[in-house]
């Protein structure tokens, strides 16, 4: 990711100053994580970081947006919900379609994938026998269908999954081996 050494140095000030804070490095964006420090400070921090940040990299095409306890920087154009349409599109135009979709966000960006799967949905890219999980974690209002409270529940949630998986490949080992 391309991203204006003003703005690396930016986040490195802010993390710098704010105990509890800290810089991750994705694959397409550079997040600021607050979720540690003192919450009053935490937020004022991000609120005055997000100023910053846009006015210093305002004529890169980078997206700064603030988030559930994090500032996120990334290229412009770059999202799950992108990723998510072009994996549906793909599949679509290959003569496929998805039968299962689980989709877990806990954040504002999180709700473009929503409402990337709602459109996918309405528009008959996905099988109509489709299985569609979306669930936002912690965060209310949300395009998700399902809600869970924290990522205690996600994990119980993905082991009742894995659960489920595993006696439903039983049970049909089971039956192929009578026949």
């Amino acid at each position: 990711m391309i991203l204006d050494l003003d703005g690396c140095r930016l986040l490195n000030l802010y993390t710098e100053a704010t105990d509890g804070s800290a810089i991750e490095t994705k694959e397409s964006a550079l997040v600021w994580h607050y979720r540690d420090a003192d919450p009053g400070f935490g937020f004022s921090q991000a609120k005055e970081m997000l100023d910053h940040l846009e006015s210093v990299l305002a004529n890169e095409s980078v997206a700064v947006k603030g988030g559930q306890f994090i500032v996120e920087v990334k290229p412009q154009g770059a999202s799950k919900g992108l990723v998510a349409e072009k994996i549906f599109t793909s599949m679509f135009e290959n003569g496929r379609q998805a039968d299962f979709v689980l989709c877990i966000g806990n954040d504002r960006p999180d709700e473009d994938m929503f409402e990337i799967i709602g459109n996918a949905l309405s528009r008959n890219m996905l099988s109509a026998y489709i299985s569609v999980f979306a669930c936002t974690v912690g965060q209310k209002p949300s395009k998700a269908k399902y809600y869970l409270d924290d990522t205690s529940e996600v994990i119980t949630m993905l082991e009742f999954l894995a659960k489920a998986t595993d006696s439903s490949a039983s049970s049909e080992e089971e039956a192929e081996s009578s026949l």
